[in-house]
């Protein structure tokens, strides 16, 4: 199997993770505020990934420079901005807006790319990008009206589109594992940061909150899987594909939220969902048939 495809079914089970949690994100966040939560969420899952280096790779504590540190931590700022601006925009505009807008990342990226990493699309990238956005339309949106949640979350958009493109382009100078760790390290400090500034995060620490079933649950799920599994492995994988695919796949994330959701909470699916998710679904198989971009992020060396 060539590279880049296992990086590609790599990053979709990483996508899987975080679409499949959702059900249990979404009912821990109503005993636990979702700052707190994120940022326990995230400091657990580098306790994990420290503990890994310290006991298994200490060669990678040692080789973790100042350079590694100043990257990781604005890598976990645009992980946390995104996160952040998602979680304010839903005080002011509906899930399927939010939804659909956070999804334009995978409109962000291929033109993020041409910009900082002068990458150019090939024709099949540039198809699969436009059906995907078609079927994230098709799968979110019920009405849209353009208010304040809109533009906070379109600036999330923003963040995670500039994260992808931030891991393409560093992913090939440092060491997978402690790249992980500081930027997951970070971005959980920002979040804790974030719940002492707006949440009652004393009440959060309560032992009938932290060790509610549905909290605990979804907190030991998320760290472990879904952020510390997730995150060490696109900074693995993604070097040997291209920001464009990595976005294209990622926007599987609504898709396996829904059928989660379906499987598991009893939600329905209507006509309209189901043809976005397919929609979403083909485009990234058209990009993928079509092989993408002409070139993987790890050649550009224009700026450090």
């Amino acid at each position: 199997m060539r590279k880049n495809v296992a990086a590609d079914l790599v990053l979709l089970g990483v996508t899987f993770s975080w679409g499949a949690t959702f059900v249990l994100v979404k009912e821990a966040v109503d005993k636990m505020p979702p700052f707190t939560f994120l940022g326990v969420r995230f400091l657990f899952a580098a306790l994990i990934l420290g503990l890994i280096m310290v006991l298994f790779f200490r060669d990678t504590v040692k080789g973790m420079t100042k350079q590694l540190w100043v990257v990781g931590s604005w890598i976990g700022l645009l992980l946390f901005g995104g996160y952040a601006l998602q979680t304010f925009g839903l005080l002011y505009t509906t899930a399927s807006n939010a939804g659909f807008i956070t999804g334009l990342s995978v409109v962000m990226v291929p033109i993020f790319a041409y910009w900082f990493l002068r990458q150019r699309l090939k024709r099949n990238a540039v198809i699969g990008v436009i059906v995907a956005t078609i079927g994230l339309a098709f799968l979110s949106l019920t009405q849209f009206q353009v208010n304040l949640g809109d533009l906070l979350v379109f600036f999330c958009a923003i963040c995670y589109g500039l994260h992808i493109i931030c891991i393409g382009k560093y992913t090939t100078r440092f060491h997978a594992l402690p790249f992980a760790f500081v930027q997951i390290l970070s971005c959980g400090l920002f979040n804790m940061i974030g719940g002492f500034l707006f949440e009652d995060v004393s009440a959060s620490f309560s032992a009938d909150v932290l060790f509610d079933l549905t909290v605990f649950s979804a907190l030991l799920i998320c760290s472990v899987i879904a952020t510390a599994f997730a995150f060490v492995a696109q900074n693995q994988f993604q070097k040997f594909t291209t920001p464009t695919r990595t976005a294209l796949i990622f926007a599987m994330e609504p898709v396996f939220a829904a059928l989660t959701g379906y499987l598991w909470a009893g939600d329905r699916l209507g006509t309209l969902q189901v043809i976005g998710c397919l929609c979403i679904l083909g485009g990234m198989l058209i990009a993928e048939l079509g092989g993408g971009q002409e070139e993987v992020g790890q050649k550009d060396t224009s700026y450090a």
